[in-house]
């Protein structure tokens, strides 16, 4: 990395709290724009996380960021890993299984949201930013189609992916479904290209 992308990531991990952006560029002297920059390329290659800071009036709600937990990934990784295995060896439709369990995780993580904010959520914006929490990289496009550039669990995917990818699909539906929207039109194409997977994710959610 070049020394400012190295600084600021020296300045994630440091610190105690997550840093926005007017942390960051008062610390580091850069430029906004060269310092969103680095915060981009940090956040894709998985060394930063990035979340929305809790919104406060109108407005959304400005990015945090953090340094990756490691150690916390790698647990996660393979608690996932071991529970993905044993539902492709013993559930009778592993898909079916999957979907399943991720619905009822999409569903509760939004109850969680919706329990600390004010008035009803956008149902797709909230799925967006969920998976954008998660590590997906998701690059929204025009036509309804939500390329998910990274995936927090690839090892595992490509290992089992009729249980990984069904358990991110129901996700996403799950949470939808929790804001008040129509997820039967939310589907998922597991390694659609060489670096994505593709989320189609209907603009318009509307029960």
């Amino acid at each position: 990395m070049s020394p400012s992308r190295t600084r600021v990531l020296d300045l994630l991990t440091r610190s105690a709290e997550p840093l926005g952006m007017a942390e960051l560029t008062a610390a580091t002297g850069l430029h906004a724009n060269t310092l969103r920059g680095h915060l981009e390329a940090l956040v894709e290659t998985g060394l930063v996380d990035r979340r929305r800071a809790t919104p406060i009036g109108r407005g959304r709600p400005a990015w945090l960021y953090t340094a990756a937990d490691e150690s916390h990934t790698s647990e996660y990784a393979a608690l996932a890993s071991t529970l993905a295995s044993g539902l492709a060896t013993s559930a009778p439709d592993p898909a079916a299984a999957g979907a399943r369990a991720g619905e009822g995780w999409g569903r509760e993580l939004a109850r969680q949201r919706l329990s600390r904010m004010n008035g009803p959520l956008d149902p797709r914006s909230e799925a967006l930013a969920a998976l954008e929490e998660f590590g997906f990289a998701p690059r929204d496009t025009p036509v309804d189609v939500v390329e998910l550039t990274r995936c927090p669990l690839l090892d595992t995917a490509r290992k089992h992916p009729e249980v990984v990818c069904a358990v991110h699909l129901g996700l996403v539906r799950g949470m939808v479904s929790e804001h008040g929207g129509d997820p039967s039109g939310t589907t998922l194409e597991p390694f659609a290209t060489d670096d994505s997977c593709r989320l189609h994710l209907p603009r318009t959610l509307s029960s």
